[in-house]
């Protein structure tokens, strides 16, 4: 039985920018991991979102309970990249006189995504979504 989702927004945004939702991944929804376990405070919140804005991605998601935010600070650039060696051209790039918040690495989703904010205090996603080639 599928489940219907909603993310709320400004009624206001919705008139000015026709937008769709792909999909939506809760904290609660990712595989167990028994060495990272779920806090329940944490298993409704948003791991992924993706939106159609007209023909534009725009991913969204929730801070994670005890991750530090700013007001202001909550956006976050996400690249994806199609080969993971360009991944690592590009993490590393940001990297310089920046901080790595997530190094880049597998995840279950990715075989190479990380976290990082540059040396302007701007925070970046990058994450490589090769092609399956099955």
């Amino acid at each position: 039985m599928p489940v219907e989702r909603k993310l709320s927004f400004s009624k206001r945004s919705g008139q000015h920018f026709p937008s769709k939702v792909e999909g939506v991944q809760t904290f609660g929804e990712m595989p167990e991991n028994p060495e990272f376990r779920i806090p329940v405070d944490a298993k409704d919140r948003v791991l992924h979102a993706h939106l159609k804005v007209g023909n534009t991605d725009l991913m969204i998601s929730d801070t994670f309970p005890g991750q530090p935010y700013q007001i202001g600070s909550q956006v976050t650039v996400a690249i994806m990249i199609n080969n993971v060696e360009k991944s690592k051209e590009v993490f590393e790039k940001l990297q310089e006189g920046g901080q790595v918040v997530m190094p880049l690495q597998e995840t279950f989703w990715s075989p190479s995504y990380g976290q990082v904010t540059d040396k302007f205090g701007v925070a970046w996603q990058i994450s490589t979504q090769v092609a399956n080639n099955s």
